[in-house]
């Protein structure tokens, strides 16, 4: 991919990830009865994207000391060791599927 067209596709993500978090900040606003300027999901969506970069870097990091092109469940469970809460979700989701196969 070129530069340009990696750019391109970036500031697409980007867009797509601010609509997002507009929509859910519109709604949890809603129910509590506040407001929410541009500036803050403006905020809001960069330190979001912040976190998915490193996530994402992480998880290639370790499929890739694993000897894999593929991030999979192992790797997506050794990034949420350290948050017992999403540890306990996602262990949960992962039962969860097994069952259903």
């Amino acid at each position: 991919m070129e530069p340009d067209e990696k750019a391109q596709l970036e500031e697409r993500l980007k867009s797509a990830l601010w609509l997002s978090i507009g929509k859910i900040v519109d709604e949890e606003t809603i129910k509590l009865g506040a407001n929410a300027t541009p500036q803050f999901i403006g905020a809001l969506t960069e330190m979001v994207w912040a976190q998915i970069e490193t996530v994402s870097q992480d998880l290639e990091s370790f499929a890739k000391h694993a000897g894999r092109s593929t991030v999979n469940v192992s790797d997506v469970m050794l990034l949420a060791r350290r948050n017992d809460g999403l540890d306990s979700i996602l262990r949960a989701f992962v039962e969860q599927r097994n069952e259903a196969s």
